[in-house]
């Protein structure tokens, strides 16, 4: 699939690659990016280089990971947003923020931004988000952007060679007032 370009009001969500190597490579130096996520630790120019040159483009060619850089119309690297196929009709999407850009609802914004685009585009009746237990800062995003929190699940990441607990939640078409593309029957409260 070739690459989508999304944009807010205040954010252009775009894939990246060669240009962008420079800018992912200094925000992965942050020790929150590097605690949260699974991307290696220490984060090397070849990591950066590797990501921006093959990861993202193989994603997006063989329609299993949707990666998006964020970017402020100056075109400053904000973040990092990605939807990963994880079974027919579901994804789940991971995020980081820059150091410099948290708190102002940039990552929340690109969630709704590339959910939308999920639920519209690409088929998807399940947005899915897992943070390790003590990620608040990525609860709060899944929160703002409408996802329910559905649980703890035991030992289900795997963040450098160490298994953890995850929070895990959801967002639906639904969520956003749109039509799923398969029928939804949620169990009687």
């Amino acid at each position: 699939m070739e690459p989508a370009t999304l944009t807010t009001d205040r954010l252009v969500l775009r894939t990246v690659g060669t240009q962008d190597t420079d800018a992912v490579y200094e925000a992965a130096q942050d020790p929150e990016i590097q605690r949260w996520t699974t991307i290696p630790s220490p984060y090397l120019p070849e990591h950066a280089a590797s990501f921006t040159d093959q990861l993202v483009p193989e994603g997006w060619a063989n329609g299993s990971m949707f990666t998006f850089g964020v970017f402020l119309p100056s075109g400053e690297l904000a973040g990092m947003l990605a939807l990963s196929m994880r079974a027919l009709g579901v994804s789940e999407v991971g995020f980081w923020a820059t150091k410099e850009h948290r708190g102002n609802g940039y990552i929340t914004e690109a969630v709704l931004a590339a959910s939308h685009w999920a639920f519209t585009r690409m088929s998807i009746d399940r947005v899915e988000w897992r943070a390790q237990v003590g990620n608040t800062g990525s609860r709060a995003v899944a929160e703002r952007a409408g996802f329910t929190i559905e649980g703890t699940l035991r030992s289900a990441i795997n963040n450098k060679g160490v298994r953890r607990d995850c929070w895990v939640g959801s967002l639906l078409p639904s969520d956003l007032g749109l039509p799923s593309t398969a029928p939804y029957l949620p169990t009687p409260r």
